[in-house]
């Protein structure tokens, strides 16, 4: 059984938002949360989730005012997501299928998190690490 599953590493701080919260609402909230995204709820329901890149391509550059546009207007959806218990490399498989920076990490319909590049990236030395003393482990047993 792999060391590394998702839910040692993801985020448990997962920001919402209603779906009707305006552009300018949503990026004064990730602001001061110091997040990159919110996941959309309607009626209290995961239903999507909005991202810096969003607001980039979907209101900047199509010139439209973000104080008129809700983020339900221009989430991404539906979520993309892992189970809590996937490998990491598999995870990281399906952000890369998918050309994503994180993943909602659910299970049963439950949120419990977010898998985020970042995340993944300031673990990689650790993973490298560990699997090179693995490969010399093996390689010593059989010669």
């Amino acid at each position: 059984m792999s060391e590394y599953l998702v839910k040692h590493y993801m985020s448990e701080d997962v920001p919402t938002a209603e779906s009707h919260a305006s552009v300018v609402e949503a990026a004064k909230e990730m602001s001061k949360l110091d997040k990159g995204f919110l996941i959309v709820l309607k009626g209290g329901q995961p239903a999507g989730i909005v991202t810096e890149r969003d607001f980039l391509k979907k209101i900047l550059v199509a010139e439209l005012d973000p104080a008129k546009v809700s983020i339900g207007e221009i989430m991404s959806s539906p979520l993309i997501t892992v189970d809590p218990d996937m490998d990491l490399v598999e995870a990281t498989k399906v952000m890369q299928a998918k050309n994503i920076r994180l993943v909602v990490v659910a299970k049963d319909g439950i949120i419990y998190g977010v898998l985020t590049s970042a995340e993944i990236a300031r673990h990689f030395v650790d993973y490298l690490d560990r699997e090179s003393r693995d490969i010399m482990r093996w390689c010593s047993l059989i010669g």
